[in-house]
């Protein structure tokens, strides 16, 4: 029986530990708390840390009210909230709920069993600590594995695989690498800024699923000269001063200050290995029970986006919200 009275659970002892506290682990942690259960959440960033290193001007694609958690209101006078909006909201249904937060506290190992799990931890200035549960929801997000190229020169210090603002790179040459929404908000955003960009393409044309309102944008200024592109191309290697280009008319060296590798994220396929989750298929879906969201290890959960595996695309903030609602039901069935 998981202990519902919280004067019964130790300071590091809990009915369920959350490991992750972006929107999805907030949400998960609400609605286990609302259903009678003492959790407690653990993060080697800040509250939300992935959407914290999301460009700083970022507008989110969706309404506010899709991404409202807990059944707290989310107040925006925008039809599409800005990022420090949706930090602000965040924050705030944090404190409402009075969420027990481990930030800047990374989880190194994961032992034990359903009922009896130890997760060791480690903090920014190398101070191990444990916590312990009973049950565990693993909502860690992709956004901290960036998809490498693994061509020479991409570990140099001009090259980036996150945007965040433009201002830096006025009056610099800059490559953005991809076609998707990312790559065309930085390179808009950097040469409206006054950057020199160059946008890179292993494919034919920017990607079908670019929002409808950036894509005649990017199109236009790659059209009218303002933005230079190349598609069905590689970037093969990457020097101090230079990108060297694979096109179809063979190798192209591109004078270069910065490199911003949009080439997209994965989950921590190794951390969900390290305590014994099996994955299928070619795409790596976790093992996971679709109604209670508990993986093939016992008393394991997911939640949020790495429950599509390398699917990226299918759960955002705005489906995975709802996914400690079923993880709440699944704890009071048991």
């Amino acid at each position: 029986m998981l202990v519902r009275d919280a004067a019964k659970a130790a300071d590091t002892f809990f009915d369920v530990l959350v490991i992750g506290a972006g929107p999805t682990g907030l949400a998960c942690a609400i609605e286990v708390q609302k259903a009678g259960f003492t959790v407690a959440l653990v993060d080697k960033g800040c509250i939300c840390n992935s959407l914290f290193h999301y460009p700083s001007h970022m507008t989110f694609f969706t309404t506010p009210e899709l991404l409202e958690i807990g059944g707290i209101p989310f107040p925006s006078p925008n039809p599409k909230p800005t990022r420090n909006e949706a930090l602000q909201y965040y924050r705030l249904v944090a404190a409402h709920y009075k969420l027990d937060v481990r930030q800047y506290e990374r989880v190194e190992r994961v032992m034990g069993e359903d009922g009896e799990f130890t997760v060791r931890t480690e903090d920014r200035f190398g101070r191990t600590g444990a916590l312990r549960a009973r049950k565990l929801i693993v909502s860690t997000g992709y956004y901290d594995l960036p998809n490498l190229m693994c061509i020479p020169g991409e570990s140099l210090s001009k090259v980036f695989h996150y945007y965040n603002d433009p201002h830096p790179y006025f009056d610099m040459d800059v490559v953005v690498i991809g076609g998707k929404n990312s790559s065309a908000i930085a390179a808009l955003e950097l040469w409206r800024s006054g950057a020199r960009v160059t946008l890179v393409h292993r494919h034919e044309g920017m990607h079908r699923h670019v929002k409808y309102w950036i894509k005649p944008d990017i199109e236009n200024r790659i059209k009218n000269g303002e933005i230079e592109a190349y598609f069905n191309t590689d970037v093969v290697e990457i020097t101090q001063d230079a990108v060297v280009l694979k096109t179809r008319e063979g190798l192209k060296s591109i004078k270069n200050d910065f490199v911003f590798a949009m080439t997209g994220y994965h989950p921590d396929f190794n951390f969900l290995e390290s305590m014994g989750v099996r994955f299928v298929g070619p795409d790596r879906l976790p093992v996971c029970n679709a109604e209670t969201l508990e993986s093939n290890v016992p008393g394991i959960f997911l939640a949020g986006v790495i429950v599509a595996g390398s699917r990226t695309n299918e759960i955002f903030i705005e489906n995975g919200r709802f996914h400690g609602g079923q993880i709440a039901q699944a704890l009071l069935g048991k």
